[in-house]
């Protein structure tokens, strides 16, 4: 299934919850759908737990 697909499902889905019920499902339907975009992300492999819990040094800040 391409991206695109993906992002009509994921559009019409949200359409629907905004429609039937409110903008409190909406709300509801597009924090669901992020945690499991990460989730997938996470089972796929692309992205890792040291992603979003990395510590900063003062030797990676910028100048």
């Amino acid at each position: 299934m391409s991206m695109a697909m993906v992002g009509v499902l994921a559009g019409m889905a949200l359409g629907f919850a905004g429609y039937f019920g409110g903008f409190g499902a909406f709300v509801v339907v597009a924090v669901l759908g992020a945690a499991g975009f990460v989730a997938g992300r996470f089972a796929d492999g692309d992205l890792e737990p040291g992603d979003f819990f990395r510590s900063r040094d003062r030797d990676d800040r910028r100048r």
